[in-house]
This record gives structure tokens, sequence and C-alpha cells, in this order.
């Protein structure tokens, strides 16, 4: 479903030396939603908890530097984005709370979709 944005990712890993700071921030993204599905799908592993604590810490990571370039004074973008956008990462703040308590595959997904379809937007192109 997602395999545009698996494939820019992973052509961003290779040329990174040209990226824009959308792009960092859209591989960024991807690798979290990555991560993310990677403990989803292998959800009964040996070791899930140490992978899931791992991706759900990168995942907020990166949501608190966005957060932090959001409410910079200087964010060239308007301010309602700016203001939808921080509103979602509190979202994403409270959901990776709620699976770092109750931790249960299906809770990923949102955080996998949103995530993915920030960083196609990022990137200009679609989510399919």
């Amino acid at each position: 479903m997602y395999a545009q944005q698996i494939e820019a990712y992973r052509t961003a890993q290779n040329t990174n030396e040209n990226m824009s700071g959308r792009d960092i921030e859209a591989a960024a993204l991807t690798r979290c939603a990555l991560m993310l599905s990677a403990c989803q799908n292998n959800w009964n592993a040996v070791g899930r908890d140490a992978h899931l604590s791992e991706a759900l810490r990168n995942n907020q990571v990166v949501w608190s530097i966005l957060q932090s370039e959001l409410a910079n004074d200087d964010n060239p973008l308007p301010i309602e984005v700016r203001n939808n956008l921080l509103t979602l990462s509190v979202f994403i703040d409270k959901r990776i709370i709620d699976v770092m308590a109750s931790p249960a595959p299906e809770k990923l997904q949102i955080l996998i979709d949103i995530n993915l379809n920030l960083a196609a937007g990022l990137r200009g192109s679609g989510t399919e």
C-alpha cells in the first residue's frame, strides 16, 4: 500500500547529500513508520518489547523535533497549518503513551498511517 513511500525512503538513504529539509523530515517519518510496522507485523516475536520501545522512542524524538520547528516563530508555514500539525502532534504523543501503557498491535496503525501520509505530503506525492 505504501510502496512509493518505502521506495522513496530507500532512495533517500542512498542519496542523502542532496536532501532538502523536507526530504529529511519525510525520510525520518518513513523510517519511524517502517519500524512501527515491523513491530506490528512481528508482534509475537521474541524481543518485541525492546523493538517496540525503540520504535516508539524514535517516533517520539522525530515528532518532538517537528513540534519544536512548528513552534518556532520564524517557521514559514501558515499559522493555521502549524497549529493543525501541533494538534496532530499532541494526538501522536497521547497515542505513544497509550501504546506504552497498554501495548496492542492495532494501536500502531494510526501512527504508521499518519507518519506515511505526512511523509508523502512533504514529498508532494499521494499515499498510494
